[in-house]
């Protein structure tokens, strides 16, 4: 697959963020090169989902999220193609910059959120390999896991009833118990990212 070509915002407006890798990242016109996927599990690791409600010693991290998501995908996808389980992977990945807002307040917001987390997005997926716009039947099966995973945290560490989450997120993914202990038994930042990065590591040899 060849990466789609991603067209620069028509401004000269820089806004620039200093990773603890080195890089400077322009946030408006993000670069592949200035990416490092330690600085994005060292960032994803410390940003909370649900702005921090929910249950645990520790936050439930975006990197864990994003374990999880593969996880479910992984589960009823066995076979599915190992860029696929890396995009699962990167999904949030423009999150260890902008964090992670809650839905309805990027709905306020609007586009421009959007278009800023896309183009981050697309430069993460160049960076490692990935077409910059992906396949829609990638972006479909990736939905899928991620609102099965909301499901899950939702009503196991967020206080949801499981009769609103299955309005707002669908059915239960049904993970063995044992993988639902793990995933959603919330880690430490430390954990999270170290974590991330092996299985980063293992899917993207």
């Amino acid at each position: 697959m060849s990466a789609a070509k991603v067209t620069p915002p028509q401004t000269a407006t820089r806004v620039w963020q200093r990773m603890l890798s080195g890089r400077r990242l322009d946030l408006l016109d993000p670069s592949p090169l200035d990416i490092e996927i330690a600085d994005i599990a060292h960032g994803l690791a410390r940003v909370a989902r649900w702005n921090g409600q929910t249950n645990g010693a520790h936050i439930f991290s975006v990197a864990q999220h994003t374990l999880l998501v593969e996880a479910v995908m992984r589960h009823h996808t066995p076979r599915a193609d190992h860029r696929l389980r890396l995009a699962a992977l990167l999904h949030d990945a423009p999150e260890y910059v902008v964090g992670d807002m809650i839905s309805p307040f990027k709905a306020v917001i609007g586009g421009s959120y959007k278009a800023v987390e896309k183009r981050l997005l697309a430069a993460i997926h160049i960076r490692f390999g990935l077409p910059a716009v992906l396949p829609d039947e990638f972006t479909a099966t990736i939905k899928a896991a991620d609102v099965g995973a909301a499901y899950l945290e939702a009503t196991r560490l967020a206080g949801f009833a499981q009769a609103e989450a299955k309005r707002l997120f669908g059915r239960d993914p049904g993970l063995p118990d044992s993988m639902e202990r793990d995933y959603l038994t919330p880690w430490s930042a430390s954990k999270a990212e170290k974590r991330f990065l092996e299985r980063f590591k293992t899917l993207a040899t």
